[in-house]
């Protein structure tokens, strides 16, 4: 079975999000209207990057795609000029494999991975206490969009629309995914 006919199944058993009712305006949203908190602390609006392409990933650090972080680092020192930001946003959603404090969190990607792209604090990502950047993703993109485990990504183009997600088996490397980002980068050079 496919991954997407998997998912499809999954559409009748899983629980939907909560809507992102307490935002107004909710037609007219963008991920730029969005912010998280930063791992070291402070603000990390979405709309400083408005131009650039955004690829927000949901990690984990003791999660069988891990390795991830290494192919997400490559392809934020290789489209970082271009206008890609790569967003890791560490979640303890899925199976309890991300337990560590931001500070731990932090330290285990500059030691295993040499990490430098931005990261969120430990953020909920699913279900009704889902960050609103979440909510509102799958209130544009539906059910099948929606995390279903750690490393899931999505694109964002650079006017803050939602350019396309793909699931946490894909690598941060595919073709599937550097083939979207090149497409979007060439429409803001």
């Amino acid at each position: 079975m496919s991954l997407r006919k998997f998912l499809l199944a999954l559409l009748f058993f899983w629980p939907t999000a909560a809507n992102a009712g307490e935002l107004t305006d909710a037609d007219n949203l963008t991920a730029h209207d969005f912010e998280f908190k930063a791992i070291d602390g402070g603000r990390l609006a979405l709309s400083q990057f408005a131009g650039k392409v955004i690829l927000v990933v949901n990690t984990a650090s003791r999660c069988g795609f891990t390795r991830q972080y290494a192919d997400l680092q490559t392809i934020w020192q290789r489209y970082q000029a271009q206008g890609l930001v790569v967003l890791g946003v560490p979640s303890n959603d899925f199976g309890g494999q991300e337990p560590a404090s931001n500070a731990k969190i932090k330290e285990f990607c500059a030691v295993n991975f040499d990490i430098d792209f931005p990261l969120t604090e430990k953020t909920v990502v699913s279900g009704d206490q889902a960050h609103p950047f979440y909510r509102w993703a799958s209130d544009e993109l539906g059910m099948l969009a929606k995390p279903r485990w750690n490393f899931h990504k999505y694109l964002i183009a650079p006017d803050g629309s939602i350019a396309d997600w793909f699931a946490s088996t894909t690598s941060p490397s595919s073709p599937k995914i550097t083939n979207a980002i090149d497409q979007l980068l060439s429409k803001t050079s």
